[in-house]
């Protein structure tokens, strides 16, 4: 330690963050569940820097700056990191996804005694192909995001050899970046608890659905853009339908893609069997809506992050078809809770759903291996073993 007394944790995230009058915020409520589970878990204090900059925070709540059980510092957004801010800390849990902490793992950046650890989700193709994929930039402005990001990965990865560990979430991160710190562990991060996943009585009630001539239930949800694939969904549609195949499709989000999903569905024809919906609260909404009232999740996600959905549908029961991502391709194939067809491929995603219409042991199947799966990798399960590991670096000498 640092000093006499507990650890002390110092966080630096990307969460945005809005100040309003009267010492409140506007948080992220993922973002303060997830800080209440780290002062929770860690033996000692907690604080955490955030950058002002956000317009708007979609899921966010109102929070009072007195009621947060953590140390909460708001900096300007384009504020450096200063090494005076981290001298009073005895480990530095940052996101090297940020670039602006990747200084930080330089040894004359920090106090003797003071431990780092990054964590990562995106690798660099994830970053390429996003930028590459961003409609509102021109050919040259992508070529210029492209030579940034190069040079930025050049920083990333000696950061991630100079800091003291590392967490990455998802396989892809793992994959590209535990060769440069021996001290890396892979996480699959979720919003899935135990008490949240689907019950015996939901999966029986669901496999006796399945046995009868009833529609196949379709569900998608996310943000309706065209980075996740969200265009896809109603070709999709129309060729499951073309193909005559019983189904329905109900699509929980909202995004820049939503009116053009909506005055496609009408076009089709398809408005007695796909359903949009405006976003939802996860858990008391969409949650009971997938463990009770969904067959098969589609997803037409093209890149390679890590996102939770895959873990969260498979908590709730239901396995997932989706494109052949770094991330889906290996989390299908760990798990055996769903199917990984060719990237971009709508007409391939179409096929494997109309052959799964038929085949109802299938469903069952991948269902009940996905959601053991999904068990394994409870949320208290992964947080725990997260804390465990910044606990045993904040200890070595």
């Amino acid at each position: 330690m640092l000093g006499n007394g507990k650890p002390r944790l110092l966080m630096i995230a990307p969460a945005p963050v809005i100040e309003l009058p009267g010492g409140k915020l506007r948080l992220d409520v993922k973002f303060v569940e997830g800080m209440h589970f780290h002062v929770a878990q860690w033996d000692g204090p907690v604080t955490c820097i955030l950058k002002r900059g956000a317009a708007d925070i979609p899921f966010g709540a109102t929070y009072d700056l007195a009621d947060l059980d953590f140390t909460l510092k708001i900096i300007d957004r384009d504020a450096p990191i200063e090494v005076h801010d981290l001298s009073a800390n005895d480990l530095i849990f940052a996101g090297a996804d940020m670039h602006d902490v990747l200084h930080l793992a330089a040894l004359d950046q920090r106090p003797a005694g003071t431990k780092l650890v990054y964590a990562i989700e995106y690798d660099l193709d994830t970053r390429m192909r996003i930028a590459s994929l961003d409609r509102h930039r021109s050919f040259l402005r992508k070529l210029r995001s492209g030579i940034w990001l190069l040079n930025q990965e050049r920083r990333r990865r000696a950061a991630l050899r100079g800091c003291d560990g590392v967490q990455a979430n998802g396989y892809p991160a793992f994959s590209a970046y535990s060769k440069f710190n021996r001290k890396t562990m892979l996480y699959l991060d979720g919003r899935m608890g135990r008490a949240m996943m689907a019950t015996p009585q939901e999966q029986a009630t669901r496999a006796l659905y399945q046995q009868t001539d009833a529609p196949l239930r379709l569900v998608h949800s996310g943000r309706l853009e065209p980075l996740k694939g969200g265009q896809d969904l109603i070709p999709v549609a129309k060729a499951l339908h073309q193909a005559k195949v019983n189904f329905t499709l109900d699509i929980f989000g909202s995004g820049s893609l939503g009116a053009d999903i909506a005055k496609d569905i009408a076009a089709a024809g398809l408005s007695d069997t796909v359903r949009l919906h405006d976003p939802v609260d996860f858990e008391t909404v969409l949650v009971p809506f997938l463990r009770q009232q969904a067959d098969l999740f589609v997803s037409c996600h093209r890149q390679s992050d890590p996102s939770c959905t895959y873990l969260e549908c498979l908590g709730c029961g239901i396995p997932v078809v989706g494109y052949k991502n770094a991330m889906w391709q290996d989390m299908a194939a760990k798990s055996g809770g769903g199917w990984a067809v060719t990237l971009g491929q709508v007409n391939a995603l179409a096929d494997k759903i109309s052959a799964l219409s038929r085949d109802p042991a299938a469903l069952l199947k991948a269902g009940h291996q996905g959601l053991e799966f999904a068990r394994a990798h409870a949320f208290e399960a992964e947080f725990s073993k997260r804390m465990a590991h910044l606990a045993d670096i904040a200890r070595a000498r």
